[in-house]
């Protein structure tokens, strides 16, 4: 009979088990980005502008979910944005004061304090004497261009006069 020499037994199962490695590695370095959403400590990255605040920015699908937590860990609010669409979602101890609305007006409030911004939306948080936090996610003010009136959108013109 032929007979391996161990070496090559070694080296194969060492080959085996490095490539098993590598591939398990690869599977669970993979994360789903909403993961955590709604969690006290989820697994994302703090970008919050304050120091009294954690804030936490998923994505999935297109839709970007931002998540405003205490520094206790409590969440406080989450929004789902797309499109300068914003949706306050049922999430957070404060979720019932959130409010939203496009820039027009800055805020003058003295105790509101900006907790998260980028390029499109600024997020402010104002305690209450309540113990509540006031949430204020600011977007871009609407573009001119977007019909706001039906009766207004629904003729087409030609040379300056509307095709019936």
């Amino acid at each position: 009979m032929f007979r391996k020499p161990t070496s090559f037994a070694l080296r194969a199962g060492a080959v085996s088990t490095l490539f098993a490695a590598l591939l398990s590695t690869s599977v669970f370095a993979y994360q789903a980005p909403a993961t955590g959403l709604g969690q006290s400590w989820p697994n994302a990255t703090d970008v919050s502008v304050s120091p009294h605040y954690h804030v936490y920015v998923f994505v999935r699908d297109g839709i970007r979910y931002i998540q405003v937590n205490d520094l206790n860990g409590t969440v406080r609010a989450a929004v789902a944005m797309a499109d300068h669409v914003v949706l306050v979602l049922p999430v957070g101890v404060d979720a019932p004061y959130v409010t939203t609305r496009q820039a027009q007006v800055p805020d003058t409030s003295t105790n509101t304090e900006t907790v998260y911004r980028d390029s499109s939306t600024r997020i402010t948080a104002t305690p209450t004497s309540t113990g509540a936090v006031q949430l204020d996610v600011v977007t871009p003010a609407a573009t001119p261009d977007i019909c706001t009136n039906p009766a207004n959108c629904s003729s087409v013109t030609t040379g300056g006069s509307p095709k019936p």
